[in-house]
């Protein structure tokens, strides 16, 4: 992992700040560890704060009061979290929770620090509101995908993305209705329906390809 003095060059934004601004960032900051499965925020806590991810993945997700979840999106390296921004800009409390999916490594930087950059260094405000711009767009389109797109599309969609190009995915149907906001009763009998289709092939916590052209035919024009 590079040194707290090196960690900025992690994200382009930060590496055009002026210098002045470059060494207030690192001098402030605290290089935080954390292990795979580790909440990170939850409903209820107040960032103190903000994190810029250097190493690994997080999960960041929506629980409703019956256990319900669904996956917002995830904090990659080299990212921000939108949710955070958001928090410590308004002053408010956490309404989801980040998990992390790996062991990960972030640049946390006090929320003091934070407000005097945002008020004070444009560069670095334009680099908050334009990472804070690019997730919201992003939550916008997974609203619309949640709202109004057919699930089998969906679903046909998500498998193919987490294959990466492999013939099997290691994911359970309460893992895949997470990630696609639907009840895993649901994600079941579609998975059914593909399965009696010859287009997959299900085992305990994994699902196989039997027929991907098929699949992709479906993610692609839902047909």
């Amino acid at each position: 992992m590079n040194a707290p003095s090196e960690w900025v060059d992690r994200f382009p934004g930060l590496s055009r700040l002026d210098l002045p601004t470059r060494q207030l960032l690192t001098s402030r900051s605290e290089i935080v560890k954390v292990p795979k499965g580790t909440m990170i925020f939850g409903p209820g806590n107040s960032p103190e704060n903000m994190l810029f991810l250097l190493d690994g993945t997080v999960r960041v997700q929506q629980v409703s009061d019956t256990g319900h979840q669904i996956v917002l999106y995830r904090i990659e390296a080299g990212q921000s979290c939108v949710l955070t921004t958001a928090c410590l800009l308004s002053y408010e409390d956490y309404s989801a929770e980040g998990i992390a999916e790996t062991a990960v490594a972030a640049a946390a930087v006090p929320r003091v620090v934070f407000d005097d950059l945002v008020a004070q260094s444009k560069p670095f405000r334009d680099f908050v509101f334009a990472a804070f711009s690019k997730r919201i767009t992003d939550l916008f389109q997974m609203i619309d995908e949640v709202a109004f797109q057919r699930l089998d599309v969906r679903l046909a969609d998500k498998l193919i993305s987490l294959s990466n190009g492999m013939e099997k995915v290691d994911t359970t149907h309460q893992k895949l209705s997470v990630e696609l906001g639907s009840a895993r009763e649901v994600i079941s009998r579609q998975l059914q329906e593909f399965q009696r289709r010859g287009w997959i092939e299900q085992a305990r916590g994994s699902i196989s390809f039997l027929d991907r052209d098929q699949l992709e035919k479906l993610a692609d024009h839902g047909a």
